[in-house]
């Protein structure tokens, strides 16, 4: 007898497991229910479009009702919404534009709702002004928003991938962009240093970014619609594009029975099971252990979805198949710069009260004597065995590659010698002999063998200058035109002779540029008898570190 397997829900997860569950079971009936219009399309793809970067609305469309029905034998039931499920009978109710109200029994069901995004309850969020960014009926509201009603400025609120895509695609369109985030900082994947580095690119290319401030409410005037803030100023723009994060999509289950996380995300196992027999859950909706740490998490990406999927669809046939974590690998592209993080930060890793080291570093994208060659910073976090833990990166180009680098080791468990003795593609222009991904090992590998102590900027936060000896090695005329305030020169070239001008009772904390002439000295001073630590990643690092201020003061509030 053939098993019958009812999908909810489309797109990464449910799309991807209707595919492989009948390459493996040609027996199998499976029908697929998507409440919307479209069963399968690009959603990372849809800013993209909006901007114009992506000419043709058809290519968002991956897989159509007919594709998956001649290619697959499926049954696609498109603007049909399941509205519950009943496990003991093994039923589910839809709600059907075409057929009305009906039961559908199943042998096994596949859940895959996504997540929606989250619309507060504020004043005046109904808006017709405000708009979120979700589906392909979404995406075309906003592109004839922007495009046909000629719509020239736009307050995005929320700083995460989606507010600063929108923020770049729609600054591209020639519309005044305000970003308002209500944290310290854009992109929480991100360490602050590093999201510091996508935040001013915004603001290099004409972004408004507002940090630390809260939306309070909305007020309609006319074709304006005026953003209250938290501050007490106020934004008017004609258009909002709330992207404030996402929700798990799943009010129809409540009733059903399954177990929820704290946060509402459908509990499964390794094998995509939830808690009631024969159904499975995929993607944004589910609940899943963080592959670094392994505590429970969620990460709503398009990667992990399709991987879920698979699984799902092995297990329904009976393969055993695991899911052994999400690490959050992830990428974006802000104007000229590449942002991207594979598995913890800082944040994640104090409030888990893990111990980790970090190092920075500023390679050149590849051989500095090979034109084009451009910086990128790439932060590396490790345990005491060496066990690496997370990385980012932002630059111009080859970031793509290198945290793809890391995110391999990762998965496997690697350790920072493992990241030394990676052979790598070399050739001038493309990489370095010594690839920045190596060079990242070397820089762990040398604090974990006790060769040098490093310090971050944080350190220097209420360090008096008569506990320690702050030392710029850099050359006079780097030092003239920016230092940490209170450090002396004594360039890395005249360490030697002029050791005498520092004493061997107080630590001695050295920073160069980058980090790379702070390390030789460190390594000159420790032989010599001193106490001494090198600030990794440099000045560079420093001056990232610093506090951003937001782009423009926003228009006071009458």
């Amino acid at each position: 007898m053939s098993k019958k397997v009812l999908i909810v829900g489309g797109v990464a997860g449910g799309a991807s497991a209707a595919a492989r569950l009948r390459r493996l079971d040609e027996k199998a009936e499976i029908i697929m229910f998507e409440r919307d219009e479209y069963i399968s399309f690009a959603n990372c793809g849809l800013p993209y479009y909006i901007g114009g970067s992506i000419q043709e609305r058809q290519k968002l469309l991956v897989q159509t009702p007919e594709a998956m029905k001649s290619r697959f034998n499926i049954d696609v039931r498109v603007h049909s919404e399941v509205v519950s499920i009943e496990p003991a009978r093994k039923i589910v109710t839809v709600n059907s534009k075409d057929k009305g109200t009906y039961e559908e029994s199943y042998d096994a069901l596949i859940l895959s709702p996504g997540a929606k995004p989250i619309r507060p309850s504020l004043p005046g969020i109904d808006s017709p002004s405000i708009h979120t960014l979700r589906n392909v009926h979404d995406t075309d509201k906003v592109k004839a928003k922007v495009s046909e009603e000629g719509t020239r400025s736009v307050v995005v609120i929320g700083g995460g991938f989606i507010g600063v895509e929108m923020a770049e695609n729609l600054k591209e369109l020639g519309l005044d962009v305000t970003l308002v985030e209500a944290g310290p900082q854009i992109l929480a994947p991100f360490d602050a240093e590093m999201a510091a580095v996508l935040t001013k690119e915004l603001q290099s290319h004409g972004v408004n970014v507002i940090l630390s401030d809260m939306v309070q409410g909305f007020e309609q005037d006319g074709s304006q619609v005026k953003v209250q803030l938290a501050s007490g100023h106020a934004l008017e723009a004609e258009m909002v594009l709330m992207a404030i994060g996402v929700t798990p999509d799943v009010s129809f289950l409540k009733e059903s029975g399954l177990s929820f996380g704290p946060r509402g995300h459908i509990l499964v196992d390794e094998q995509m099971k939830t808690s009631l027999q024969d159904i499975y859950a995929v993607g944004d909706a589910v609940e899943v252990v963080d592959f670094v740490n392994g505590q429970k998490t969620a990460i709503p990406l398009a990667g992990p979805a399709n991987k879920q999927g698979r699984i799902a669809a092995d297990n329904v046939c009976g393969l055993g198949t695991t899911y052994k974590g999400s690490q959050g690998t992830s990428i974006i592209k802000v104007f000229g710069l590449t942002g991207a993080a594979t598995g913890n930060n800082e944040k994640t890793l104090k409030r888990l009260g893990l111990h980790y080291h970090a190092v920075n570093i500023h390679p050149s994208s590849h051989a500095t004597y090979y034109p084009g060659a451009n910086p990128m910073s790439l932060k590396l976090l490790f345990n005491d065995e060496g066990t690496v833990l997370g990385a980012q990166a932002v630059g111009v180009d080859g970031v793509d590659k290198r945290i793809d680098d890391i995110a391999t080791v990762i998965r496997l468990r690697g350790t920072v010698t493992d990241l030394t003795e990676l052979e790598l593609s070399y050739a001038p222009p493309y990489s370095s002999a010594k690839d920045p991904v190596n060079m990242a090992g070397y820089s762990a590998e040398n604090i974990l063998t006790g060769l040098t102590e490093v310090f971050v900027p944080a350190d220097l936060e209420g360090k008096s200058l008569q506990d320690i000896q702050l030392v710029d090695v850099r050359t006079p005329l780097e030092h003239s035109k920016g230092n940490i305030e209170g450090s002396v020169n004594i360039p890395v070239d005249e360490l030697r002779d002029r050791m005498q001008e520092l004493t061997l009772e107080q630590e001695v904390w050295v920073y160069c540029q980058v980090g790379l002439r702070g390390y030789t000295a460190s390594r000159i001073l420790k032989q010599h008898g001193f106490k001494v630590k090198n600030l990794t990643g440099g000045y560079k690092t420093y001056q990232m570190s610093q506090p951003l201020a937001n782009t423009t003061a926003p228009v006071a509030a009458k």
